[in-house]
This record gives structure tokens, sequence and C-alpha cells, in this order.
């Protein structure tokens, strides 16, 4: 990303009033922290042993959010269902993509998700894309989003240097990502069925 398109969006962001959303310098986009989309305080307490090896791509299969506004309140619904519906101790993804091109703080880079089953959750990372990906592709600005964090997550530790991407349907029995993100995960340099 750009210096001036990072700034663009940093000031878009406290228009917005979403001020506090983290950045590192190093490699970071704007990360959208729990406190700005009014996350349900977490029940989580199961660390990842850093840095993992595995990334795990999905979509949620509802609905898409193409603004700020709109991507806090399907953060929140997505939690919402996982955390009172599910009984899980929080939303199950690590992060959150947005079609505004934002990354939302999930659990984060230190606690394990609950987003793919029992054998993978210990040893990646969940990354989910807001939306349902089978018809159609992501916007740009939201695959920039994503790669952006995988460099980030290796720049603090978080993921190994030689990480692998894997779409949720190649570690579980599902459709997710979709058939449209399927497609462009697997054109990923760091991508392994």
């Amino acid at each position: 990303m750009s210096r001036f398109c990072v700034l663009l969006a940093w000031a878009f962001l406290v228009h917005l009033g979403l001020e506090e959303a983290q950045q590192d310098q190093s490699c970071c986009g704007p990360i959208v922290p729990r406190r700005e989309w009014k996350a349900l305080a977490s029940e989580c307490s199961q660390k990842l042993d850093l840095p993992v090896r595995y990334v795990v791509v999905s979509h949620t299969a509802g609905s898409s959010c193409d603004t700020p506004a709109l991507c806090i309140q399907q953060a929140q619904n997505v939690q919402h269902y996982h955390s009172r519906t599910l009984g899980f101790c929080d939303v199950g993804y690590n992060f959150l993509i947005g079609e505004d091109g934002l990354v939302y703080e999930g659990r984060g880079w230190n606690f394990k998700g609950d987003h793919t089953g029992r054998f993978w959750n210990p040893m990646s990372i969940g990354i989910t894309f807001m939306g349902n990906y089978m018809e159609r592709s992501p916007p740009p600005r939201a695959l920039r989003a994503a790669k952006s964090l995988l460099a980030c997550g290796v720049a603090q530790g978080a993921l190994s240097p030689n990480y692998e991407v894997k779409g949720h349907r190649d570690v579980q029995k599902t459709l997710s990502p979709g058939d449209q993100l399927y497609e462009i995960i697997r054109t990923w340099p760091d991508y392994h069925e």
C-alpha cells in the first residue's frame, strides 16, 4: 500500500470516528480494534503457540459490507451468532475482512480461534471475508487488506515466514470460502492444497 493510500485511509478512519485503528508502520494497514467495532468482551483464554504455520481463509457466507458502518454491524452480527447461538467464547475468527478494505480484529494473533475444527484451530490463524463469495469475488481493496495482514503477521512473528494459506474447503467439508474467492487464493504464492 503506498504511503499516500495509507495516509488517505487513516484520514478516512479518523473522519469516521475510528481514530484508534491500529497501524504498524512496518507493514500493517489499519486494523480496526475490537473496542472500535464494539465487540463483546472475549471469554477466550487458550493462546496460540506462535508463530503458526497455517492460515485458513473462509467467508462468512452472510451479508457483505462495503462501508465501515456496515462492516462494524456485520462483525457484531457474526460475533453475536458465534458467542450467543453457537456458544463460542468469542467470534470464531482471528480477523474479519470487510469489502471496505479494512481488517477487523477478532481474536487477534494470540488466541486460538473456532473456525476450522479441533485439528486446525490450534495451529492456524482464521481469516474470514465478510460476505458470500460463491458467485462473486471480493473487491481488490479487501484482497489487498488480507495480503497486508499476512505480511504483518510475519513481521510481528505471529506467522511463520514459510506459512501456508489454505482454503477452508481444503481442510474441512464446506463450500467456504466460496468458489470465486477460492479460485483467487489458489493463485497466491503461499497457497498450498
